[in-house]
């Protein structure tokens, strides 16, 4: 039989994996709708600055098989393609190359690879600021200084 530690354990990790799911979805979102809102932003940019070419390029132009707007969308597709096809196979060779079976694995196998992040704890320097120019100032002026002076 199960006891209550177990389960109160097994909800917390199941709490915290949906956490994680609803976080990327949460980021997935948001960077989708800044894309979006950025190309379209750059499309009614070009739209104002010259409606007359923005238009010959939607309708195409006479001896032109092709408008400017599939074209477009013809080189962001290949683009797309040749991008994730690129660092796919990066990231494979990586994965490969470290010989790991999984991602645990590979992440303690990296670890011992890069360089070990020193802890800042406690902090060596300032780490509260009244405000922009008093940060500014400190990395400035009093950055690398010496502490005990």
């Amino acid at each position: 039989m199960v006891e209550t530690g177990d389960t109160a354990e097994t909800s917390i990790v199941r709490s915290a994996k949906q956490e994680g799911i609803y976080a990327a979805v949460f980021l997935s979102t948001v960077a989708s709708i800044s894309a979006l809102a950025g190309f379209a932003r750059a499309i009614s940019a070009a739209r104002r600055q010259d409606p007359r070419y923005f238009g010959e390029g939607l309708a195409g132009i006479k001896g032109v098989h092709e408008t400017g707007a599939s074209l477009a969308i013809r080189a962001l597709g290949w683009g797309s393609l040749y991008a994730v096809t690129g660092c796919s196979i990066l990231f494979y060779g990586i994965w490969k190359i470290s010989g790991a079976t999984n991602a645990e694995e590979f992440r303690f196998k990296m670890g011992s690879l890069l360089p070990k992040i020193p802890k800042n704890n406690p902090p060596q320097s300032r780490t509260e600021f009244e405000g922009l120019t008093d940060l500014l100032t400190y990395i400035s002026e009093d950055w690398g200084q010496d502490k005990r002076k």
